[in-house]
């Protein structure tokens, strides 16, 4: 196996002998970028992936976040600049795309594809709402294009991304036989409860 880029080591990566090619598993709030002919998959509920590419030089990732529930029902996430939401939210699209400049990518080429945001957890607030919305206002302030989206809905997804051709596969998840995904979401989003906001990232 060749070796991932540098910050990537963590992340569980393997051989899919139904694809025929090295994949890398993302968990809820990671995120990994390659510039080989790699897959890169996930499975959302509430949260949203954003796969992003250069296109014309295929060097791309995905990413795996949600919103803070910090936020009452009645408030947008857009009330006030600093809010942990906004931050958040921001920081971990940031990273992905900062990450793809740094290897050779360029701005103005990027393209994006959207994923998640299903309504799946049992909490008065719809989180994945609240994620569509900020990540779709997100990529039209950056100006940022945006060439496909499968969003909302009440089914979790699987997805795989492959940042070399741009194509996105995305199975909804009919029966939930488990509640693996409500499990592992409700305990990331305690987590970002207790967890700092990123720091000040800036794009370049």
């Amino acid at each position: 196996m060749y070796p991932a880029l540098p910050g990537f080591e963590g992340i569980k990566r393997y051989w899919d002998k139904t694809r025929n090619c090295y994949m890398a598993k993302i968990l809820p709030g990671e995120y990994y970028v390659t510039l080989k002919d790699e897959k890169i998959t996930t499975v959302l509920g509430s949260c949203v992936s954003a796969c992003i590419r250069d296109s014309r030089f295929g060097i791309g990732g995905m990413n795996h976040f949600m919103l803070p529930d910090s936020a009452r029902e009645d408030d947008h996430w857009r009330n006030g600049p600093s809010s942990n939401a906004t931050r958040y939210g921001s920081y971990a699209m940031e990273q992905l795309i900062n990450e793809i400049l740094k290897n050779g990518g360029r701005r103005e080429f990027l393209e994006v594809k959207l994923v998640g945001g299903g309504r799946i957890l049992r909490r008065a607030t719809d989180v994945g709402r609240r994620n569509i919305e900020f990540v779709l206002d997100y990529i039209a302030t950056e100006g940022l294009t945006l060439v496909g989206t499968d969003l909302g809905d009440v089914y979790p997804r699987k997805v795989v991304y492959s940042p070399a051709s741009g194509k996105v596969q995305v199975k909804k998840l009919r029966t939930m036989h488990n509640e693996t995904i409500v499990e592992r979401e409700s305990h990331y989003m305690e987590d970002l409860q207790h967890t700092p906001s990123g720091g000040d990232v800036e794009l370049f």
